[in-house]
């Protein structure tokens, strides 16, 4: 069965589009890629079940497998839970670096994942005019996958303008951008990965496992209410607590296939 669900949204059409395969056993990587690549989504979520609500997960971009996805994982929960293929309100993925756990909740499904530390950057390898073009900055954080540029306020995340050409130059899988809000979100987002294959992703699960990390101690809380400033848009739950990160979200089918 293959479905299509939009995930961190509780309306069609808005939050981040993607798709989930549920099949007995995983054919080879290399049909799992053309898969990706055909639909050319920014995720596809590949199932195998495992027993006892418990399932084998992969994420594949239009150019990779994923180390980690959020909306695919999330958009794989509400399909467990919508079509009643799992029996509890619970249900456990395995992937290549251990385990997330999913759970129906009154605010949607909330997913426990690894939080991901990021460091401040000292020697920035990229000029950031020239691959977001916004001239003013806070800071720059990273891991060993992602740059963010913090920058002063919302609005500045909403007027940068990527420059994809720059970003696939700089050696690493995405660049991000966060900034502080006020009123209704307590930070924004965007999320640039051109050399995957996602120039634009429109509600990055896993890069809120760095964003809670990052906005913690410097909001004082561990609590969140997060925006992505995509033209989709998205709205996530977030609780930081230890070395987990839960991510509450809604999601919505748009489309079924046998």
């Amino acid at each position: 069965m293959f479905y299509l669900v939009d995930a961190f949204t509780d309306a069609p059409f808005k939050g981040n589009p993607a798709g989930v395969y549920l099949m007995d056993d995983y054919p080879s990587d290399q049909e799992l890629q053309n898969i990706a690549a055909y639909y050319n989504w920014s995720e596809i979520a590949f199932l195998v079940p495992l027993g006892n609500d418990q399932f084998r997960i992969r994420w594949f971009s239009p150019l990779d497998e994923a180390p980690l996805c959020g909306h695919a994982t999330l958009a794989a929960s509400h399909i467990l839970f919508s079509e009643n293929v799992c029996t509890t309100e619970h249900v456990r993925f395995k992937y290549n670096s251990g385990e997330i756990c999913a759970t129906k909740t009154e605010d949607g499904i909330t997913m426990e994942f690894p939080a991901k530390r990021v460091s401040k950057c000292k020697n920035v390898p990229f000029s950031v005019k020239e691959v977001v073009g916004i001239n003013d900055y806070i800071e720059i954080i990273k891991d060993d996958v992602i740059y963010v540029i913090v920058l002063n306020n919302r609005y500045d995340i909403e007027k940068a303008i990527p420059d994809f050409s720059a970003i696939k130059k700089v050696d690493c899988r995405a660049i991000a951008i966060t900034a502080k809000c006020d009123g209704e979100f307590d930070f924004s987002s965007r999320y640039f990965a051109p050399k995957v294959g996602i120039y634009e992703d429109p509600v990055c699960g896993s890069m809120h496992c760095r964003l809670a990390c990052y906005w913690s101690p410097i909001l004082g809380k561990n609590k969140f209410i997060a925006h992505q400033a995509s033209m989709r848009t998205g709205k996530l739950l977030l609780q930081l607590g230890g070395n987990i990160v839960k991510i509450t979200g809604k999601a919505t089918t748009t489309c079924k296939l046998n």
